[in-house]
């Protein structure tokens, strides 16, 4: 998303009620009926046993100790949101503070759902993978398949899914173009507007790496035309329902209503932040999701159940080799790639006030995901939690702090 061109900076104290919670979420295997069968085809539950074991190693214990602390001090006093951590599946730690809606002090709480930004991509991304499987498309097809007047020869499906495609950032040319800013906009309007006024690209296709929005909103735009469903739909019907995801689902504010558990964007000062033209836009944005239903998500993404071993690899591998580093992009994904095999996949969010992480330390199936609606760049600083959960492994964290 758009750079943050503030400092946070906190000069005051801001009255805030915090409602904490700690300890277990409700497991995906305490769902009864045709829904716990559903999610467990797609991903192992651990028992009870498995449960135990985790939970009383003394590592895990250790580990627990560290998270509090990091959560109490050094999120900061104003962090407003939720942070859950698991191993293997099994949570070992969850808590959530502050308030959801500041004006009617709802607390936030296992249910208070948050705009996951950019972290939304991941969602798109295994749509459009998803659509291959079914053979519905090919991720080697030019856009202008599916946009006959997309003057952009050379994008596709693929250069959009890893960010090679060199298009230009719709968030600034259409600052220019979008004259009608009483309106919000939709992701067809930024393809129309591209179609008509082929605003210059930022570089030859499959060239270099440029994090770009745009490859996402026409992704989105193409799974629209593919399935025949909007995109709040499509990944309802094809994740968020089989995997018993009731917490998450897209929220376009051109045609859907505020739900009673979404919570609102604010500043750092926790002033609420108004929808702008760009909110009418998905797929780069606007899942709006719990940790407890990321969990599932995450967990669904091991064993090739929800997807081949193919597409998983496809989607973590990186593919921008230009510059030495561990740092890369796979289908959706961003990565982190160490010499000794050591691989993290994982995307951040930023939008509005709303600010996210989700790390998938893949090694050792550890998760770690957290949201706030309440703008708080300590949410980014992961290198302390690094520390916390591979002590004396070695390889030193490089993420995006």
């Amino acid at each position: 998303m758009r750079s943050i061109l503030f400092l946070l900076i906190i000069a005051f104290p801001v009255l805030l009620m915090s409602a904490c919670q700690s300890g277990v979420s409700r497991e995906a295997g305490h769902h009864p009926g045709r829904e716990a069968e559903a999610e467990e085809a797609f991903y192992h539950i651990p028992t009870r046993k498995e449960k135990r074991s985790i939970l009383n190693a003394d590592d895990t214990k250790e580990m627990v100790r560290g998270l509090d602390d990091f959560f109490d001090h050094k999120l900061g006093r104003n962090f407003n949101g939720a942070m859950l951590v698991a191993r293997k599946g099994v949570v070992i730690f969850e808590k959530y503070k502050g308030y959801g809606d500041f004006s009617r002090k709802s607390p936030v709480n296992s249910h208070t759902t948050f705009q996951l930004a950019s972290t939304s991509k991941p969602f798109t991304a295994m749509g459009i993978l998803w659509l291959q499987e079914q053979g519905k498309l090919k991720i080697t097809d030019s856009v202008q398949k599916y946009f006959p007047g997309f003057a952009y020869p050379g994008v596709t499906l693929k250069t959009l899914l890893n960010h090679r495609s060199g298009l230009p950032n719709y968030l600034y040319f259409s600052d220019d173009l979008w004259k009608d800013r009483s309106r919000l906009m939709t992701n067809q309007d930024v393809v129309d507007l591209m179609v008509k006024h082929h605003p210059r690209r930022q570089y030859p296709p499959d060239t270099h790496f440029s994090y770009c929005n745009t490859n996402y909103i026409i992704l989105a735009a193409i799974i629209e035309q593919v399935s025949g469903k909007s995109l709040g739909a499509f990944l309802k019907a094809t994740f968020f329902d089989p995997l018993g995801m009731k917490d998450t689902y897209v929220y376009n504010p051109n045609t859907d209503p505020l739900n009673p558990m979404q919570s609102l964007s604010y500043d750092y000062r926790a002033v609420p932040i108004a929808n702008e033209c760009f909110d009418g836009v998905v797929g780069d944005k606007n899942v709006y999701s719990t940790v407890n239903d990321l969990l599932k998500w995450d967990q669904a993404l091991y064993g090739g159940k929800l997807f081949s071993d193919a597409t998983l690899e496809a989607a973590f591998t990186p593919y921008s080799n230009e510059h030495p580093g561990i740092r890369n992009y796979g289908l959706g994904w961003r990565l982190l790639v160490y010499p000794d095999s050591l691989k993290m996949v994982y995307h951040n969010g930023w939008w509005h006030g709303n600010t996210s992480v989700f790390y998938r330390f893949i090694k050792d199936s550890t998760t770690l995901i957290i949201l706030s609606n309440r703008y708080n760049k300590l949410v980014y600083q992961v290198k302390p939690l690094w520390d916390i959960l591979h002590e004396g492994e070695g390889a030193a964290y490089a993420g995006d702090d």
